[in-house]
């Protein structure tokens, strides 16, 4: 044997021993050769022969790692039916769960919401302690007429333009969150009993957001892998059926699904050609992690995939967005880039809320253009990517062998696809007894499918108590 086949050799013997278990890394190239007293290239033909053959993974920017024994992926809808538009009425049941999963002492599979370790409030404390001391005017600063700080303006341009994004910084608002930027853009193009499209599974709080606003959701297929049906949306926006389109390409949630530059073209020019407004959420925009959301040859170090707003020449698309999922929740800042109707959503941020604090504005600015912003991008895919596939390998151990995952491009999120006949809001009952959170899948659709399906948050560090949760977790589904 040659030396690059001992070394594959005993690594596979250790591996099918359990000595080195499903989602557990491996010694990093350089000390293997140390080690070993090998040359790297011998290391790395190990590793890649290792790799063929299924056993190990490698992840951006983090390593080689053990992989899973391969529970089968969610499948998309195999066609592109569209159903009539509904009302949507999940509120009540929405904020139960909620309520029980912020309860004390739950395992933190519920809010997609990176532990605060992982973010960057200390330094936040910093800025805003010498910001507010060698400014103290901003703390008296307010206007109806002109909400923005231009600073932070010249901050959100540059970091776009970075990825092939060329925002104008007259059409750019900044908002109290992403959810206000959403909101407002909805005002702004909708009247009560419109109807809006979006993805199928959608993330929750949207749905909320036209529940209290009287719109009807229209489902659009979605795929786990490739994003919304292009065809189904091609169909729904017949006829003057559509008001507007909520849409999340990059990361979407709950799927972690990137949409392919090509599917964010054709978005863009259908929903143009017939003038109907696209509101993009690009919130986890900057946490998209797989090869496959890095394809764009326009996509910058930072691993930050294309919205479809750059794709969009005629001002139809706004884009919205804030730093909640990579620096703080609590800074409570987003923005939105309205295109033609960037009149339209700064006359509704007026009228609802005035402007955002302006301390706040210049705190953000600051940081994101320091030195050590994009190293901290980097650092947190790199950990939220391990805790997912810690997580998944969980999953994969500890549910019933039917069971389907997803695995994601972005963002931070499982969505599990249990056995049918189960219901996840029953799960989520019995779960809650074992202090155990996450949410039920009917809870992402306005018409309550997804019923045998799940979402597990993969925020928090990897631990032994989280590991037990997923086996809890596992052994309540498993009775059902």
């Amino acid at each position: 044997m040659l030396l690059y086949e001992h070394l594959a050799d005993d690594f596979s013997s250790l591996i099918a021993n359990g000595q080195i278990r499903p989602g557990e890394r491996l010694p990093s190239v350089r000390h293997l050769a140390q080690q070993r007293n090998l040359s790297v290239s011998t290391v790395l033909q190990a590793l890649r022969t290792l790799e063929s053959k299924g056993l190990i993974e490698a992840r951006p920017q983090s390593g080689f790692y053990v992989r899973g024994r391969g529970m089968r992926l969610v499948q998309g809808s195999s066609h592109d039916e569209v159903k009539p538009a509904v009302e949507v009425g999940l509120s009540g049941n929405l904020m139960k769960v909620l309520h029980q999963n912020e309860s004390a002492g739950m395992a933190p599979f519920g809010s997609a919401i990176p532990a605060p370790q992982l973010l960057l409030a200390p330094k936040l404390n910093t800025l805003y302690s010498r910001i507010a001391r060698t400014q103290p005017k901003l703390l008296a600063k307010s206007s109806h007429g002109h909400v923005n700080e231009d600073k932070l303006v010249r901050a959100l341009m540059r970091r776009y333009l970075e990825w092939g994004t060329h925002l104008h910084s007259d059409e750019i608002i900044i908002t109290n969150s992403c959810t206000e930027a959403m909101m407002l853009c909805l005002r702004a193009v909708t009247r009560e009993g419109d109807t809006v499209a979006v993805e199928s599974p959608t993330y929750y709080l949207m749905l909320q957001l036209l529940e209290a606003m009287g719109l009807k959701a229209l489902e659009i297929p979605t795929h786990p892998s490739t994003g919304i049906s292009v065809a189904a949306l091609e169909l729904a926006t017949r006829n003057n059926a559509v008001a507007a389109c909520l849409l999340i390409p990059n990361g979407s949630n709950p799927l972690g699904c990137v949409a392919s530059d090509d599917n964010k073209r054709a978005i863009a020019k259908l929903l143009a050609q017939r003038n109907i407004p696209l509101i993009e959420d690009d919130l986890y925009g900057d946490i998209c992690h797989s090869k496959q959301s890095n394809t764009s040859a326009n996509n910058s170090a930072n691993g930050h995939p294309r919205p479809i707003y750059s794709f969009d020449e005629s001002g139809n698309t706004m884009l919205c967005s804030s730093f909640s999922k990579t620096v703080s929740p609590g800074l409570r800042l987003g923005f939105v880039a309205g295109g033609k109707r960037a009149a339209d959503v700064l006359f509704q941020k007026t009228v609802n809320s005035g402007n955002t604090n302006a301390i706040t504005q210049n705190v953000l600015a600051e940081l994101i253009e320091s030195r050590g912003f994009d190293l901290h991008l980097r650092s947190l895919r790199r950990k939220l990517s391990d805790q997912i596939a810690r997580t998944r390998d969980a999953v994969e151990r500890h549910f019933p062998t039917e069971t389907r995952i997803t695995d994601p491009q972005g963002g931070f999120v499982l969505w599990i696809e249990l056995p049918e006949g189960i219901n996840t809001m029953n799960t989520h009952a019995l779960a809650v007894k074992e202090k155990i959170a996450f949410v039920p899948g009917a809870l992402f659709s306005p018409s309550g499918n997804y019923s045998n399906f799940l979402r597990l948050a993969c925020g928090h560090p990897w631990s032994p108590q989280l590991d037990d949760a997923v086996k809890r977790l596992g052994a309540i589904v498993g009775k059902q």
